[in-house]
């Protein structure tokens, strides 16, 4: 009876040693694909802060954290089950998937940078200056929308790291990236938009603190615009390595060769990812423009608006 017992403690042992493994493969796995995802990721802290400018400060926190459970549900309600299914029935399709996302983030972060050079002062994104429960539902219903597609990004990327792995294992990579990107991106988002708050409070103290909360209140719009920077920046690059990429796998290999050529001399490590960044980046912008340029000319046949207004994100 004792030799039974200590052989199921022994079995309970092992199955919990195999389930430790297994947390710390999704782990790893999870980081690995978070860091793939980071374009993507650090646009959507770059787009949510727009969705509550103007409103009264005690309903910001509120407003995020609706947003924050709505991008949950796109990522783990709906997307995940789509995405695990493909990977089941149809992983092939994954890298145009990819590509079409790359394609979209590069036109994206193109109309960004258009239009930056052609906005005018009556161009400028719109804030919520009208108050009332359907003006705010309105506005989280807009930012959960805006957020399924980056999140769908997000989710392909991730997926395409680990479609190697076991399907329990890609599983829970997946949730892991959701949750923790998800609570990671809002959760700077809230802090940010309650800086200039709390620099506002340190303001009306008599002690040193109040030199602190001045440079908060003027520091945290430059922060914001270099956030939008990076964002744009980090599309253009995650989306030209994507298409370039996708190209490659299909055999049409000069823009990736072109990129390996100018790399491969490059024998510092951190100098060799910022050339690769860099070209990939450029890559990113020439398709981008081309994007927009098309999208302009249907635009300015149809009597559409012009494609360089201020994007939404």
């Amino acid at each position: 009876m004792a030799g039974g017992l200590f052989a199921l403690l022994d079995d309970v042992s092992l199955i919990a040693r195999a389930a430790a493994s297994s947390v710390d493969d999704v782990a790893a796995l999870g980081g690995k694909t978070s860091m793939k995802a980071i374009g993507v990721v650090v646009d959507d802290a770059a787009v949510t802060p727009q969705y509550v400018e103007g409103i009264k400060p005690q309903r910001e926190l509120p407003m995020i954290w609706r947003i924050t459970k709505g991008s949950l549900i796109n990522k783990l309600v709906i997307i995940l089950p789509i995405a695990m299914i493909l990977s089941w029935i149809a992983p092939w399709a994954l890298t145009p998937i990819l590509m079409c996302g790359g394609t979209y983030l590069c036109f994206e972060g193109a109309e960004k940078i258009l239009s930056f050079f052609h906005s005018s002062p009556s161009d400028a994104t719109d804030t919520v200056q009208h108050k009332g429960p359907e003006a705010e539902d309105s506005l989280v219903k807009s930012a959960i929308t805006t957020d399924l597609i980056l999140s769908a990004e997000i989710m392909v990327i991730s997926l395409n790291e680990v479609i190697d792995q076991p399907f329990w294992l890609r599983l829970g990579a997946l949730i892991a990236v959701g949750i923790i990107l998800t609570l990671g991106v809002y959760g700077a988002v809230g802090l940010l938009v309650k800086m200039d708050d709390i620099g506002l409070a340190l303001t009306q103290r008599r002690d040193g603190n109040s030199l602190l909360g001045n440079a908060l209140v003027k520091g945290m719009p430059i922060v914001l615009d270099i956030i939008g920077i990076i964002g744009t920046a980090a599309m253009l690059w995650v989306g030209g390595h994507i298409v370039t990429t996708g190209l490659h796998e299909f055999g049409v290999d000069q823009p990736h060769g072109l990129i390996e050529s100018a790399t491969e001399h490059i024998h510092n490590g951190a100098l060799s990812w910022l050339a690769e960044t860099g070209l990939s980046m450029v890559c990113g912008l020439i398709l981008g423009l081309v994007i927009a340029s098309i999208v302009m000319a249907v635009k300015a046949s149809t009597g559409s608006p012009s494609a360089t207004s201020v994007a939404q994100h």
